[in-house]
């Protein structure tokens, strides 16, 4: 008789399935709570599993107890020194909400417990929360209230203010960690925040370094706040980047920060200071129509989108001609035109990353949305916020990104005709490339360049 997949007893009568039985421990506890509980919601769920929490953390206690006194309760010990001595009450602060156990005692009060240590009335792993949402931009009423709702215990001010102060050491030393030796490309940008001095609330400038590494990964190199903008005041920076490992730079974007070039070309003289492109744009359309916003960037491509320079010089003698109505406009252009030349000596790939500082406005977009609460009480708080926001973009993959694709474009740019080398050729390369890098002849130093990008074709 063919199997038809009900089952039946031996007169031919239909049976009932049988249930299989639970078969993992969880599936085994889950359903002696299912027997011993009426749930009936997802809350009844969450006490549940709240009232099981203590007496499982005071079986662990008493084990580690039992362990260390060497005898289970009611047993005499052998030495008879030290035995238990009943138990003090403890509530903890979880996940789950606020939870009440007894922890055991010893007579010597020499016992100290593993699970949850002495004077510990936490195991929420609270902190991290709190730094996590401090790091998108909650004020501490904000947090407060949140661990209210979510878990059921109140933090004060004060413990908020605690936690989010301890990480400065960690900020300290990530202001102060080595550097790689060279950065092909390195981008800076400000922010403006709100900062309280004795002068009042005022507006102060952050200002973010952020560089490609040699294998196209990208990183925040450093933060600083700095009251005026000169050469000197950058060229501190600059030296603090040095002493931190920082031999040279290739290309250095920036946005006609003042003195930045001065101070870069100071400490590191062969570097490439571009201003970008974008901004030049944004900063000429203001003496333009806003009707004729288009004619005019439309024409303005097609300066720095030329083939070569000798096209952009024509089209930008045509630009000069056709807006010489708006001199304030063409004047922009005129004094920065040595950095729309600059950008055709190198290759189209390279042109796309060093033209603009869009690599670092998207970092500083993040900034904003926790700049945001008001005004910060002083540098530090600055540090801290920018800091917690820096390991959140890392954490996301924003800051930290291979750009292994990008390179193959970008290095064949700069290597153009060097279609692969053997690998004891690109030892040699990686073994002279510190050497040329710094070397005072131009061309040896473009070479170091080729190197480099050789290396990732």
């Amino acid at each position: 008789m063919p199997h038809t997949g009900v089952n039946k007893d031996k007169d031919g009568n239909r049976m009932a399935k049988c249930k299989t039985p639970p078969t993992t421990p969880g599936e085994q506890i889950a359903q002696q709570i299912l027997n011993n509980y009426d749930i009936k919601s997802a809350e009844d769920v969450q006490d549940v599993l709240k009232q099981i929490l203590g007496p499982i953390f005071e079986s662990m206690l008493k084990g580690e107890m039992e362990n260390y006194l060497g005898h289970k309760k009611h047993e005499r010990s052998e030495d008879g020194d030290n035995v238990r001595n009943g138990y003090s009450s403890k509530t903890l602060k979880t996940s789950l909400g606020e939870v009440p156990i007894r922890v055991p005692r010893d007579r010597q009060s020499t016992f100290e417990p593993q699970i949850i240590k002495k004077r510990q009335r936490d195991v929420s792993s609270i902190e991290g929360k709190v730094l996590a949402m401090y790091a998108r931009g909650m004020s501490q009423r904000d947090i407060a209230a949140t661990i209210e709702d979510i878990y059921g215990f109140q933090m004060s001010h004060e413990q908020i203010s605690t936690i989010t102060g301890c990480v400065m050491e960690e900020v300290e030393a990530w202001r102060n960690r080595p550097l790689q030796s060279f950065y092909p490309f390195a981008f800076v940008d400000c922010i403006y925040v709100s900062l309280r001095t004795e002068y009042g609330v005022q507006q102060v400038a952050v200002y973010v370094m952020l560089a490609y590494d040699v294998n196209g990964c990208k990183d925040v190199l450093g933060l600083w706040i700095n009251e005026t903008e000169s050469k000197h005041a950058w060229m501190q920076i600059f030296d603090e980047l040095r002493a931190r490992g920082v031999k040279d730079l290739g290309i250095l974007s920036m946005d006609g920060v003042s003195g930045l070039e001065e101070g870069a070309k100071a400490v590191f003289p062969h570097a490439t200071v571009q201003r970008c492109i974008v901004h030049l744009i944004r900063n000429s359309i203001r003496y333009i129509p806003r009707k004729q916003w288009s004619a005019f960037t439309k024409q303005l491509k097609l300066i720095y989108g030329a083939i070569n320079v000798k096209q952009a010089r024509q089209e930008f003698e045509k630009f000069k001609t056709d807006w010489q109505a708006y001199p304030g406009a063409v004047s922009v252009w005129e004094n920065n035109f040595s950095h729309v030349e600059q950008l055709y000596n190198y290759g189209s790939a390279v042109r796309k990353i060093m033209y603009t500082t869009n690599a670092i406005e998207s970092v500083n977009s993040s900034f904003r949305k926790v700049t945001k609460k008001g005004a910060f009480p002083n540098e530090d708080a600055v540090f801290k916020i920018f800091y917690l926001r820096i390991q959140e973009l890392y954490k996301n993959g924003r800051v930290v990104t291979s750009q292994t694709g990008r390179w193959s474009g970008t290095s064949c740019s700069w290597t153009t005709g060097c279609l692969s080398l053997c690998s004891n050729t690109m030892l040699l390369i990686e073994s002279i490339y510190t050497k040329l890098l710094t070397h005072p002849y131009c061309l040896l130093r473009k070479f170091a360049f080729c190197c480099l990008f050789i290396k990732r074709c």
